[in-house]
């Protein structure tokens, strides 16, 4: 049996603190015409790809263009605290997030913006984390693209958090090649350019095959256009992580 590496996070005393596997589901997604935008693979998995901490009430944030701290004006839904300050200023909404992660030995956290949900007049900073040493908690930024005012609700994702290994990138030797370097390649991704035109042109002009195809599926079932396998194994349509549990729940 496989053994999981560990993700814990050691929550702060009377503080609220949710957090979740990222759904696969988006809203938008779900409003497109027969919820195409499903069929994107990779960006179907990447919706669920890390853990989603979750605002823990409702407030409204304002931005007056000013980069001092007091240039945001938060206003906190009634009965409740606002989950978020401005601390840096330059239009910076600033939440702080009430855990200590620990991640295993080599390993950072990755912690970003919800992945795939954009949100009109302020969009996410991104930040990495030593969390394998590391005894702080950190705090997750939005920065205003325009003075105006935004709303978060309560239950809304604010921070997308995954694990990523210390140093991997450094390892990787970037190079720039012609693709006909590789002819096997060059001739594959010919046919599908090819295949991809046809089958486009046959939906403008409804032609019938390509209608009741809707979409062409080959990444999707990791396939080549002959219908070979090619993914292997670990190919993935589906993406499903484990939740966060207290200890008096794990068996």
């Amino acid at each position: 049996m496989t053994t999981r590496a560990k993700l814990t996070a050691f929550t702060m005393p009377n503080r609220g603190f949710d957090i979740r596997p990222a759904p696969h589901e988006r809203d938008w997604m779900d409003e497109t015409n027969q919820r195409y935008a499903y069929r994107c693979l990779p960006l179907a998995i990447a919706n669920a790809h890390g853990w989603e901490i979750l605002c823990p009430s409702g407030f409204s944030a304002s931005w007056h263009g000013s980069v001092k701290i007091d240039g945001i004006t938060v206003t906190p839904d009634p009965n409740t605290s606002a989950p978020a300050i401005s601390h840096f200023g330059y239009g910076i909404l600033t939440f702080h997030i009430p855990a200590v992660f620990r991640t295993e030995a080599g390993y950072d956290l990755m912690a970003q913006g919800p992945i795939n949900r954009p949100k009109d007049g302020i969009g996410p900073l991104s930040g990495v984390v030593e969390t394998d040493w590391a005894p702080f908690t950190f705090t997750m930024n939005w920065m205003f693209t325009r003075p105006g005012t935004v709303r978060f609700e309560a239950g809304e994702p604010i921070c997308h958090i995954f694990p990523i290994q210390r140093g991997e990138l450094e390892n990787f030797e970037p190079v720039i090649r012609p693709i006909t370097d590789d002819p096997a390649l060059h001739a594959e991704f010919t046919a599908w350019s090819n295949s991809r035109a046809k089958f486009n042109t046959g939906l403008r002009e409804r032609d019938p095959e390509a209608e009741a195809a809707k979409w062409q599926k080959h990444y999707y079932r990791g396939q080549t256009l002959d219908g070979t396998d090619l993914a292997g194994d670990d190919h993935r349509t589906r993406i499903r992580l484990a939740p966060f549990v207290p200890p008096e729940d794990r068996s």
